[in-house]
């Protein structure tokens, strides 16, 4: 089930994420799912995709520095 737009990402994913967070998983999820047409995947490949960018922290999702995504 691929998203067409962040609107139609999962609520916790919109809750939670910002919108250029939402872009990274929405692509990688997109691909993930073209590629394995399973749910669970596609979700870890996203969040894994996110997790190269972006660090929670005190809470909140926030961009890595650029020094750190190398």
């Amino acid at each position: 089930m691929p998203y067409d737009t962040n609107e139609t990402l999962p609520a916790p994913v919109q809750a939670h994420l910002p919108a250029h967070a939402q872009d990274i998983y929405r692509v990688a999820f997109n691909h993930a799912w073209d590629r394995y047409h399973v749910d669970a995947i596609a979700h870890r490949v996203a969040w894994a995709a996110v997790k190269r960018r972006y660090v929670k922290a005190d809470g909140d999702w926030v961009e890595k520095p650029r020094a750190e995504l190398r």
